[in-house]
């Protein structure tokens, strides 16, 4: 009795414990501040600037020179506006939840430099309509 007692909690404990995971498990995108997104855009060249929000809600003003690619749209297809797997990417959306599945659904789908930024209502600069 005392043995089974003891293979119980043991196998409870070592079903409980947390499995290592490596970072290759899942791919990732990078988070970043707003402020840390104007001035990357101020710095770099050649990134894309990608709003992920619905096509009226892009039409009503977004950040100039962004493209429009709604997350709802982001599958497992591959995304004609996205040609290189490994260019800069910077991704927002209208709060800055959607820019994050977006991220994630990219960074699956194989893209290696994505950058979410947030949301647009934080965004400090001009809109272009």
């Amino acid at each position: 009795m005392k043995f089974i007692l003891i293979l119980l909690t043991a196998l409870l404990l070592g079903g409980c414990a947390a499995q290592p995971t490596s970072p290759s498990d899942k791919a990732a995108y990078r988070q970043i501040s707003m402020e840390e997104a104007v001035t990357m855009m101020a710095q770099e060249s050649d990134y894309i600037i990608l709003d992920v929000r619905r096509a009226d809600e892009f039409a009503s003003g977004h950040i100039p020179g962004a493209i429009n690619v709604a997350n709802e749209s982001i599958g497992t297809a591959e995304i004609p506006e996205l040609p290189d797997k490994n260019q800069l990417i910077l991704v927002y959306c209208r709060s800055g939840n959607r820019s994050k599945q977006a991220s994630q659904k990219l960074a699956d789908l194989g893209y290696t430099n994505i950058v979410e930024f947030g949301g647009i209502i934080d965004w400090p600069g001009d809109i272009e309509k």
